[in-house]
C-alpha cells in the first residue's frame, strides 16, 4: 500500500513537471511570436513616420553611421543583380556649395554629409533594360532613407536626373567620368525640427486585378 502511494507520488510530480515545461515552453514561442511582431512593426513604422527633413543641427554624422547607410543602400534588389551603382558621399563644404547653385537643394550645404547616388552605365544591361539602373538606383536611395530615419537622423532626397543641367553640373563639380550617372543627392544631417509625415494613402489609385 505505502508503494503505491509512493509511486502515485512520483507519477504526480513528473506530471506537474511536464506541465510547467509546457508552460515555459509557451511561454517561449508566445514571446518569440511578439518579438517577430515587434520587429516588424519596427519597419512598418520606420517607412510610415519619414519625412523630408530639410534643416539640420550642427552635430556631426558618423563615418560609421554613413559606413550603415552605404551598407543599406547596397543591400537593396537590383535588376539580375547587376547593381549598377556608385556613391559618392561629400562633407567638404565648398564642394557642398559648389552643388546648391543649381537646381533645388539647398538642405545640401546645411547637412553635415551628403550622398550622391550614381547610376553606372558599364554595369547597366546592354540592350533596352539599361534605364533599370534608374530603379536599382533609387531602392538603394530608398534604403538609404529609411536607415537614416531608423538611426535618428534625418535626410532628404534631391533629384538630378534626368534634369540635363543638373546632370552636367554635377558631373563638372564632382569630376564624374561620362560611364556614371548622377541620380540625386541625398542630405543628412541630425533633424533641427521634429518629423512630421504626410498621409498620402488613397484609395482612389489602387486597381484590383485590372485597372
Amino acid at each position: 500500500m505505502k508503494g503505491s502511494k509512493w509511486l502515485n507520488f512520483l507519477l504526480a510530480v513528473a506530471v506537474s513537471a511536464q506541465a510547467v515545461t509546457m508552460a515555459v515552453n509557451g511561454s517561449r514561442d508566445n514571446s518569440d511570436a511578439a518579438d517577430a511582431a515587434n520587429e516588424g512593426s519596427t519597419t512598418i513604422d520606420d517607412i510610415m513616420t519619414r519625412s523630408s527633413i530639410r534643416s539640420y543641427t550642427s552635430q556631426d554624422v558618423t563615418d560609421g553611421q554613413v559606413d550603415t547607410l552605404l551598407r543599406a543602400a547596397m543591400a537593396a534588389p537590383t535588376a539580375g543583380n547587376r547593381q549598377p551603382w556608385a556613391f559618392i558621399v561629400i562633407r567638404d563644404r565648398s564642394v557642398k556649395d559648389s552643388l546648391v547653385t543649381i537646381g533645388r537643394a539647398k538642405s545640401v550645404a546645411k547637412a553635415p554629409v551628403a550622398i550622391v547616388v550614381c547610376g553606372d552605365l558599364r554595369k547597366a544591361y546592354k540592350d533596352d533594360g539599361r534605364d533599370f539602373w534608374v530603379e536599382d538606383a533609387s531602392a538603394a536611395s530608398e534604403n538609404i532613407l529609411l536607415a537614416a530615419h531608423s538611426m535618428g537622423l534625418g535626410a532628404v532626397w534631391c533629384g538630378v536626373y534626368p534634369k540635363t543641367d543638373r546632370v552636367d553640373h554635377y558631373k563638372q563639380v564632382l569630376g564624374i567620368p561620362d560611364s556614371i550617372v548622377p541620380l540625386n543627392v541625398i542630405a543628412i544631417g541630425h533633424p533641427a525640427v521634429p518629423s512630421r509625415p504626410k498621409d498620402k494613402y488613397k484609395l482612389e489609385v489602387i486597381h484590383q486585378n485590372r485597372w
